[in-house]
């Protein structure tokens, strides 16, 4: 059997799989038992890479999320060694992508670069699901986040790499800063303002094409370094994802410009989460519904989702023709006396290993 069988790791606090050597390779032999055979640990987050970067460090920000310095390993090092001996893959995720800092006046990136802003039309920051954000669409930061990618992709041996709802992405009351004026008239004539209702269907589409121009660049430059590594993506659900943070994902499957795709269905019913499956599989062809993976939560909008209803989302994933599933979060796994765990360890579901399908199949050594 091929599927995608992943699940997200979160930094600390919500997670302990990080807070140590012992508890990394703890957790990959935990998930190798389930049958899971890839991970997406999270690698940057609240302004910090979580492994040491020079990057940063040209910058002048902090080489590394405080917790590491400070206890002096490197977790995306030891992640891969303990996931790749037991054949889990590894997908770093750029969590905040664009967003800056959960600190209201953007933490020390937008104090080092206020320039790096995202204003609204009153020309405030703009915060969105309470994160200050970066200018999705100002140049520098957009090649700021490309060098943080390239870099672990040059100086690790991981299997791609991962975007979520805020990589590549704008909250819809963005772009009113004078350099993405500056961008909009190189197109549309110096006299040229962008429209005040920031649901103007042109001015949507425009800042769209922009941050799909950039995804272009980034999956272009990433298969240029090893045309093996997989460009996943873990946008919202469409088409919430574009009408709040201007991700056109079904653009960019069109384009080829992702080889996997993580909608999020977070929904707290089988119910629900088969009403957003029935969707995406009217409006996908075969070929494209194969890069289809849906992330699941174990808890969402404040309900868990039963173990039951956990093996109902998998086996319908699978009679549609989707590529597997990942599960928001790893701690999911162990809640309940890991009742989700050994759900999943059933008869017919994780009960038998499963590799990646083989586009996803790289050629790194551990």
């Amino acid at each position: 059997m091929q599927e995608i069988r992943g699940v997200w790791i979160p930094n600390i606090p919500h997670s302990r799989v990080l807070m140590s050597p012992e508890n990394i390779a703890q957790s990959m032999n935990f998930l190798q038992k389930c049958g899971f055979n890839v991970v997406f640990p999270v690698m940057w987050n609240q302004g910090y890479t979580l492994y040491p970067s020079e990057r940063m460090q040209q910058e002048g920000f902090r080489k590394t999320f405080p917790y590491f310095k400070t206890n002096k390993f490197d977790p995306l090092e030891i992640l891969i060694k303990e996931a790749h001996s037991r054949n889990i893959a590894v997908i770093p995720w750029f969590e905040y992508g664009f967003a800056a800092s959960p600190i209201v006046d953007g933490g020390y990136l937008i104090e080092k670069n206020p320039h790096w802003l995202a204003l609204d039309q009153g020309k405030n920051p703009v915060i969105k699901g309470g994160l200050t954000w970066m200018n999705s669409l100002h140049p520098e930061v957009q090649q700021f986040m490309l060098d943080l990618i390239l870099e672990v992709v040059q100086n690790y041996p991981v299997d791609g790499i991962q975007g979520d709802d805020r990589f590549p992405a704008m909250p819809i009351g963005g772009g009113y800063d004078e350099t993405t004026l500056q961008i909009y008239q190189q197109e549309y004539g110096n006299r040229a303002k962008p429209p005040l209702n920031v649901k103007d269907q042109q001015w949507m589409q425009w800042r769209a094409n922009q941050l799909t121009l950039f995804l272009r660049r980034l999956y272009f430059q990433v298969k240029a370094i090893n045309p093996n590594l997989i460009v996943s993506m873990a946008p919202a659900v469409y088409p919430f994802c574009y009408h709040h943070l201007l991700q056109d994902s079904p653009t960019w499957l069109n384009l080829g410009i992702v080889d996997l795709l993580h909608p999020q269905f977070y929904r707290e019913n089988f119910q629900r989460y088969e009403i957003e499956v029935n969707k995406i599989n009217l409006s996908l062809d075969t070929i494209q519904k194969a890069k289809i993976s849906p992330g699941i939560a174990f808890r969402a909008n404040g309900v868990n989702l039963t173990p039951n209803d956990i093996l109902k989302c998998v086996e319908l994933n699978r009679k549609k023709g989707l590529q597997g599933q990942v599960f928001f979060h790893y701690e999911g796994l162990l809640a309940h006396n890991k009742a989700n765990a050994r759900a999943l360890k059933t008869k017919g579901v994780y009960d038998r290993m499963a590799s990646l399908p083989t586009f996803c199949r790289t050629t790194n050594d551990t």
